[in-house]
């Protein structure tokens, strides 16, 4: 006879889409900054910085700079207007962002080191989960 009692299970509460989504463009931002952060360690790369060029968009400008902080910025204001946003504007926005991410990454990743290829696979799997829950936003009920 086992008289040792069982602990009740553990609770599991659904998860809200929004907070699924602000979760993940918070986890894209992780990979694009450790991915930008170890890329300074390839040879050459400092030099590089240092004498105006930036990589294979070439010489620093201020147009070149403006659009590489848009580009970034935006899944890290993402991270907010996904719980902020109303519903069937988030679900469209974060489809279409999301593909635009996975898609960049691709454009990006041929001949890369392996750690940024790594990191890649990695944020276009998170985009590609973005879009997928953004889809499957469920509906209310009639």
């Amino acid at each position: 006879m086992n008289t040792k009692k069982m602990a009740p299970p553990l609770e599991d509460p659904k998860v809200h889409v929004k907070l699924k989504l602000a979760a993940l463009w918070t986890s894209l931002m992780f990979c694009y900054i450790y991915g930008d952060y170890f890329g300074l360690y390839k040879p050459g790369t400092l030099q590089s910085i240092l004498q105006g060029q930036m990589g294979p968009l070439g010489p620093v400008t201020e147009g070149v700079l403006l659009g590489t902080a848009a580009l970034l910025a935006v899944p890290g204001l993402m991270i907010f207007l996904s719980l902020v946003l109303k519903p069937v504007l988030n679900r469209l926005v974060n489809m279409v962002l999301g593909a635009f991410y996975a898609a960049i990454m691709l454009v990006s990743m041929p001949g890369a080191w392996m750690f940024y290829i790594f990191l890649g696979v990695i944020e276009i799997a998170l985009s590609l989960l973005i879009v997928w829950y953004a889809w499957r936003w469920p509906r209310q009920a009639s």
